[in-house]
């Protein structure tokens, strides 16, 4: 109505004729959680704060770069052909004292006191390669800091004031032991399925590089013990891990290595680097011999040096050892595979964000390539996937496998209660944390409005709108509205007396949410010739 008629005139009332509508909330939104080489704003520390972002480019500005990560060269002391086969990174072979000889090597990553065993940068470029977008980064320390499980709960607990998560990975929780990694990850469930109910979590199986025969224990009857049976159905797992192409060749030098000598002594062996100086006129023999002698000196780096003026001469004399060694190039790509084996938690974040995208949230993340994925750590048949996908346990883990002339496939889309037939699938889980969050939302505008028929009618009103956009785009199961879906309130059918005297308005919402086709069975039958 308009302001009380006192003047003579001509009055305007507009009204409403449209219902309010329900705005579909985002359902790829990943939150990482993990250590970064910096945690800045302008001055100002974003550590232990949630900070969205877009792209690389961004977490480059607000939280540095990779990790450096070191290795040692470690000689196994033996002379046994099978134990060096099985134990050495790399094998060397030379002549000495008129036989040969083989020795073999151990190539170790270094932890945080060396600058490097973090996953989270890695990761992240792994989810922008796979289809990844606007993510949460919460930085709970930088790469100077030990892994710890109270600064990963710490971080968990920093997204309770977010809404707009919709998916929570830790990658660096590997790292941890496995007790601890499990109290971090049922932590996560806990966060997911009991204080938020509006996101799930992507867990990784701590070493799930490992084989299910490995001599330490099957890494998934461990996990699935451990884990226990609370929230299942808000978390999903893969295995095994993925051997990657994140990290590349001119990642890598010999600064890389933590004991140059033992490199170096590697390198005069293979070069057959002679005790006395070599003859000036022989130029190659005396660049060999200046490129291996100086190795430990390029390492500690020129007094008075620039950093541009290092890089460059680094560079320089990478390149150097790079084409006279063929051993030295055996070694960074040794540790290039190491750095390149990685949790698939962030990876499939970016699966589930490009199908989403794509084909919607109600879309299996299944039967999808996974970019930057050379194979996976541990091939795994028909066979080995049954009890990974269907359990006595009901802890579902999905399969990430490799086929002939198809790569590496996500061959599976179940969430870790597998045996619930309500919440089996991850388009279910998914799909209703949308629906329940957008309806949610919608309703918040008519908190305090009067509990009677018009505000009911409107109510319904909205939410069959909603639902049946969400039909129309295939999200909902049903040959018509009627058939996927049902929106009831009202007194006398979702209400009481006493609900309306005690100011409580029920809303019941009925869906037909879509399912997989996991199992096609075709059938054949032979019939008799009709001519």
């Amino acid at each position: 109505m308009p302001a009380a008629m006192k003047t003579p005139g001509v009055y305007i009332v507009e009204k409403s004729a449209f219902p309010s509508s329900v705005v579909e909330v985002a359902t790829a939104i990943p939150a990482f959680i993990g250590y970064t080489e910096s945690a800045d704003n302008s001055g100002k520390s974003l550590l232990n704060k949630p900070w969205r972002i877009t792209s690389m480019a961004e977490y480059h500005v607000y939280f540095g770069f990779g990790p450096n990560p070191k290795f040692t060269i470690d000689k196994i002391e033996s002379e046994d052909p099978v134990e060096l086969a099985a134990n050495a990174s790399f094998l060397q072979t030379y002549e000495a004292d008129g036989a040969e000889h083989t020795d073999g090597y151990a190539l170790n990553r270094l932890g945080k006191s060396a600058g490097g065993n973090y996953h989270l940068y890695y990761s992240m470029l792994l989810f922008f390669q796979n289809g990844g977008g606007p993510c949460y980064i919460v930085s709970i320390g930088n790469y100077s800091d030990e892994v710890e499980a109270d600064r990963l709960t710490g971080g968990i607990g920093q997204l309770v004031k977010e809404q707009e998560p919709t998916m929570v990975v830790m990658p660096d929780a590997v790292l941890l032991d496995q007790e601890t990694c499990i109290a971090v990850q049922q932590s996560a469930l806990q966060h997911c399925g009991e204080k938020m109910k509006n996101r799930v979590t992507i867990l990784d199986v701590w070493e799930g590089y490992k084989g299910r025969k490995d001599p330490d224990g099957d890494c998934i009857d461990n996990f699935r013990n451990a884990l226990g049976i609370n929230f299942l159905d808000f978390g999903i797992a893969y295995y095994p891990w993925i051997n990657t192409t994140i990290v590349q060749d001119n990642d890598l030098s010999y600064a890389n290595i933590a004991n140059p000598e033992a490199l170096q002594g590697i390198l005069r062996t293979e070069l057959e680097i002679p005790e006395e100086a070599p003859d000036e006129s022989d130029v190659a023999a005396v660049q060999r011999v200046e490129t291996v002698n100086n190795l430990t000196a390029w390492a500690d780096g020129s007094p008075g040096e620039t950093l541009d003026e290092k890089n460059a001469n680094a560079t320089l004399q990478n390149k150097s050892l790079l084409a006279m060694s063929p051993l030295f190039n055996t070694i960074l790509g040794e540790a290039k595979n190491q750095l390149n084996l990685l949790p698939p938690s962030a990876a499939m974040a970016g699966v589930y964000t490009m199908v989403d995208n794509d084909r919607g949230v109600w879309k299996a993340p299944a039967n999808v390539s996974l970019s930057s994925v050379v194979s996976p750590a541990v091939e795994i048949d028909s066979e080995e996937q049954e009890d990974l996908n269907v359990t006595t346990q009901g802890k579902s883990i999905n399969a990430i496998r490799s086929f002939i002339g198809e790569g590496v496939l996500v061959w599976g889309g179940r969430t870790l209660d597998g045996n619930s037939l309500d919440w089996r699938y991850v388009q279910v889980r998914r799909t209703m944390i949308m629906l329940e969050e957008s309806i949610r939302m919608a309703a918040k505008a008519y908190v305090f409005e009067n509990n009677e028929a018009n505000t009911w009618v409107t109510i319904k009103s909205m939410v069959n709108n909603f639902l049946t956009g969400i039909w129309k785009r295939g999200g909902l199961a049903g040959s018509s509205p009627g058939d996927a879906f049902a929106v009831f309130v009202g007194l006398g059918e979702t209400m009481t007396p006493e609900d309306i005297l005690e100011g409580i308005m029920r809303v019941t919402v009925l869906v037909a949410l879509i399912r997989p086709a996991e199992f096609i069975e075709i059938t054949f039958q032979q019939q008799m010739q009709q001519s």
